[in-house]
């Protein structure tokens, strides 16, 4: 069975932080996962899942820093222990990172133009180098997020399933993975069953919303149930998290999230 893992962030939010992990549970969602600990009470947090008996997932785990800024590097390391601190206190077992830090709204704070992408490509390496040594000895999974530059992140330079993919399978390390969001993909790359048989074995997680507009499977032009069931013939096992923003209400988006799942 498809393991879905709703985004608490854009799913529930009618609904009290705490209460939203019950809900999710009683919707059918193995996990949930959110975007900023640093807003969070985690210890309530925690309490909040236990007590739906729901795994956490992971949340974002870079903020203010971004890997393609060589001046970043030490700030970036250091913040992203705090981050794995955060997902240890939590029980979650992930923490997603991008090429660049994103502000409000997920907008790119620094296009970082006055860089080459030679220099943005090597110091995300150099970078993220590191951050597999920090994950694999706190044995966490660190999952890199490629974004679409188009719509909601102008500027990001991770902008490709193949320059993650190869950035991934160089470093080499078990607890560096890919975010492979479909919406994303969708509109910088398209293409996606087959970049998804491409590079499998990359991905650790996995997200969906429609496209164009980022609302619940149905609502676009994407085939959701043909992506499933593609998943499920590649032996996928990991969550699939439903980041989208409902176009109605979370009861009917809900409903469409789960009529995804392969019978």
């Amino acid at each position: 069975m498809m393991r879905h893992c709703a985004c608490i962030d854009t799913l529930y939010t009618e609904l009290p932080w705490k209460e939203r992990f019950q809900a999710a549970k009683d919707d059918g969602f193995a996990a949930v996962e959110f975007w900023d600990w640093r807003i969070r009470d985690l210890e309530e947090t925690r309490e909040a899942a236990d007590k739906a008996g729901i795994e956490i997932s992971g949340f974002n785990g870079d903020a203010d820093y971004s890997l393609v800024d060589p001046t970043h590097k030490q700030a970036y390391l250091d913040f992203l222990r705090q981050s794995i601190a955060a997902a240890k206190t939590l029980g979650a077992k992930s923490v997603t990172i991008h090429s660049n830090a994103l502000g409000e709204g997920g907008v790119v704070v620094n296009h970082y133009e006055e860089l080459s992408s030679t220099v943005k490509l090597c110091s995300m390496f150099d970078t993220l180098k590191e951050c597999a040594k920090i994950a694999e000895e706190e044995d966490i999974l660190l999952n890199l997020e490629a974004l679409n530059i188009t719509t909601d992140h102008v500027g990001n330079f991770l902008q490709t399933t193949r320059m993650g993919a190869e950035m991934v399978r160089i470093i080499g390390s078990p607890k560096l993975k890919l975010l492979f969001d479909a919406y994303h993909m969708q509109l910088n790359e398209g293409s996606i069953c087959d970049n998804l048989s491409k590079y499998i074995d990359c991905i650790g997680h996995i997200h969906i919303a429609d496209a164009p507009g980022r609302h619940e499977p149905g609502t676009g032009e994407m085939n959701y149930a043909h992506i499933a069931r593609h998943l499920e013939v590649l032996g996928y096992a990991g969550n699939v998290g439903s980041e989208l923003f409902p176009l109605t209400d979370t009861k009917t988006a809900v409903k469409a999230i789960m009529a995804i799942t392969p019978r």
